[in-house]
């Protein structure tokens, strides 16, 4: 198999998953559960995450799967699926259409492959894919991060402000709010997605999962720009995500480790 077959395969379970959503979503909202982080769950959370897993086996027996939901994280040396099946919850229970499922492959310990695909986004859903050495596209077209060089000019987007009080960082995104040319708190996949296509130059999440970030890593460093957690580790299992256009990067770094 080759990695455009694989981004094929990554591009029909977001078919699959999407199908699912569209099926559930409730604009008025829809009953959900607690996990035990306090994070909600739904029904149909599941049953994406449940779809994609019996897609893979027959797809790819030789694979693994890590969901969110239903965990499974040994590889033993094989390729992995990471699996968020509905990224944004928060906003699918309430019925507000800022949501996606998140599929990445990764291979060698290295994500070759992810997707972002939010049906209720736009007039007709949006998608966003990348696959390494292959690009980052947005609903088909190519997509490339900024050229903004400064912090000082630069559109910082964040996620929930929550999350910053419980890891004892909000004073960090004070001071990155002190330094930037302007912040946007849209939360979850989107940030980064925004990174990707060059209208804002970095996104924060100071509480992230594997499954939060992976597919989001691949299409900004396919687009030209830079990932890593907050310690400046190129990587999506760090606990904390950190895009950017690359050129403020170091400077967002800084200003989180106190330098």
């Amino acid at each position: 198999m080759t990695l455009a077959d694989d981004l094929a395969l990554a591009l029909e379970l977001a078919d699959i998953a999407d199908e699912i959503t569209r099926a559930h979503f409730q604009p008025g909202g829809l009953s959900f559960e607690n996990k035990l982080d306090g994070s909600p769950v739904t029904a149909i959370d599941r049953a994406v995450e449940q779809a994609i897993r019996e897609r893979v086996a027959v797809a790819r027996p030789d694979h693994v799967v890590l969901g969110e939901e239903a965990g499974g994280d040994s590889t033993g040396g094989r390729p992995r699926w990471i699996v968020d099946p509905i990224d944004g919850t928060r906003k699918f229970v309430r019925g507000i259409g800022i949501f996606a499922t998140l599929i990445a492959l990764e291979s060698d310990g290295e994500v070759v492959v992810g997707i972002a695909s939010a049906p209720f986004m736009g007039t007709t859903g949006r998608r966003w894919w990348a696959a390494h050495g292959l690009g980052a596209f947005s609903d088909g077209r190519p997509i490339h991060v900024s050229a903004v060089e400064r912090i000082e000019d630069a559109h910082l987007l964040h996620g929930a402000v929550e999350g910053w009080v419980r890891q004892g960082r909000a004073a960090a995104l004070t001071d990155l709010s002190m330094r930037c040319w302007g912040t946007t708190g849209y939360g979850d996949f989107w940030i980064h997605l925004l990174v990707a296509e060059g209208a804002a130059e970095a996104a924060l999440e100071p509480d992230a999962a594997i499954w939060d970030v992976a597919a989001l890593k691949v299409i900004v460093e396919e687009a030209g720009g830079r990932f890593t957690d907050f310690d400046g580790r190129p990587r999506a299992d760090g606990g904390s995500g950190l895009s950017s256009n690359g050129l403020v990067h170091e400077a967002v770094l800084n200003v989180l480790q106190g330098a």
